[in-house]
């Protein structure tokens, strides 16, 4: 793993996400022979970061198999990986090539520039945020320490009612401490998943054990001498706490290309080649803000998507791009949360939805939620329904209809009821 910043100029791809992953890869399988640099500012080799929160805290996966790619698979492909350089400064040029200046002192030269930079942690600004025990959960370093903490705690806190919070809630929870979850809003999940999705979810891991408040506000974080011993509320009641984890949201790392005058507005805005408003740069993942790719979206609508499944796709249109044969973003968003025993599916997205078609088999332990608009389906939430997900999933690309009425009853298969546009 190279370490040394140096080396002839081509692509530089700032972050080692999935995003820059993919981006690299895509473009060495498309024949793409230029130099290629994917430059991370942490000291750990490119990874997978949606099983922190899950299975590499419940001890169930190493630390080795979140690795993307062997060593051998860089050299082979000529793809220099750059590892602990966090880039402080750019200095481009109008035609796209420039220079990045590293905080350790590096330059490092490029003919062009890809900015996988993703998101930050939101952080709360809070009394006894910085005691010993208050973490966020991020990247490998987070889960690092959080998976050294939690054979020594029995209470956990968890701050924030989002995937983050809630799959980190339910594997502490499976792991046998005693987890309340505060969810400042009314409800779990709010900007994913419509209100039926969220009740269900909600009595799942009430029923499991995971106290969860609604509608809490946090008032500070309580200490005991050098460590955390609890969450205030706003009542006044003092949760009890050896631990606690923040999930509230993230912040797209838009500083740099700001620095360099780029467009941004929650996040980089691009268009649907992952080009930047440079019309040379491209930024790719959770850090771009991009023209709604769903088949079908209102002119003008614009989104930034917190998924991996965005990651690689865009990641995918942004290499054609650079290899010089643009092909447009488009498809249907879809999203994946596993939470314990539950695995949550959701295809499209649900903003706008005017009906509601709920496919509920307790027997097997499958819940859908169906969203129209008017006669046409645009999105489904699916627990434990993977039939049901790709079947939403294939219609929404097609245009085909799904009648609602048919698709209330949850004996029959979407699939077979699946109607394409005549």
């Amino acid at each position: 793993m190279s370490t040394d910043p140096g080396g002839a100029p081509g692509l530089l791809i700032i972050g080692s996400s999935q995003a820059g992953v993919q981006l690299a890869v895509s473009l060495r399988a498309l024949g793409y022979e230029p130099p290629i640099t994917l430059l991370g500012d942490e000291n750990h080799r490119p990874y997978q970061r949606p099983a922190l929160s899950k299975e590499f805290v419940q001890g169930a996966i190493t630390k080795e198999s979140l690795i993307y790619r062997t060593q051998e698979y860089w050299d082979e492909h000529r793809i220099r990986v750059v590892r602990n350089e966090r880039i402080i400064r750019i200095d481009k040029r109008v035609d796209g090539s420039g220079v990045a200046h590293s905080m350790s002192g590096a330059e490092i030269p490029f003919d062009r520039l890809a900015l996988t930079v993703g998101a930050r942690a939101r952080r709360l600004l809070l009394e006894g945020v910085d005691l010993p025990g208050v973490l966020y959960l991020r990247n490998a370093d987070d889960a690092l320490e959080l998976k050294a903490r939690v054979p020594m705690v029995k209470d956990v806190v968890v701050i924030g009612g989002g995937f983050i919070g809630i799959e980190a809630a339910a594997s502490l929870n499976k792991m046998g401490r005693t987890v309340t979850l505060l969810e400042a809003g009314p409800r779990l999940v709010g900007r994913a998943v419509g209100a039926e999705t969220s009740s269900y979810l909600l009595d799942h891991h009430r029923r499991h054990g995971i106290d969860v408040v609604l509608d809490a506000e946090v008032r500070r974080i309580v200490g005991s001498g050098d460590r955390v011993a609890g969450v205030e509320l706003g009542d006044g009641r003092v949760v009890p706490a050896d631990l606690v984890l923040i999930g509230v949201g993230v912040i797209p790392n838009t500083e740099l290309a700001e620095s360099i005058g780029l467009e941004c507005d929650n996040g980089i805005r691009v268009d649907a080649h992952a080009l930047a408003s440079d019309g040379v740069t491209v930024a790719v993942g959770d850090v771009a803000n991009l023209p709604n790719p769903v088949p079908g979206a209102p002119e003008g609508d614009r989104i930034r998507f917190e998924s991996v499944n965005n990651a690689v796709e865009q990641a995918k249109v942004a290499a054609y791009a650079i290899a010089g044969r643009p092909e447009e973003y488009a498809g249907v968003p879809w999203f994946w949360s596993n939470q314990a025993d539950l695995k949550l599916q959701i295809a499209g997205l649900s903003a706008g939805h005017d009906l509601t078609v709920v496919r509920r088999d307790e027997a097997k332990g499958k819940y859908s939620v169906l969203y129209y608009r008017g006669d046409a389906i645009i999105a489904a939430d699916c627990v434990n329904a993977p039939l049901d997900f790709m079947a939403v999933k294939a219609a929404i690309a097609s245009g085909a209809a799904i009648p609602p009425g048919e698709a209330a009853d949850p004996a029959v298969q979407l699939k077979s009821i699946s109607r394409n546009p005549s």
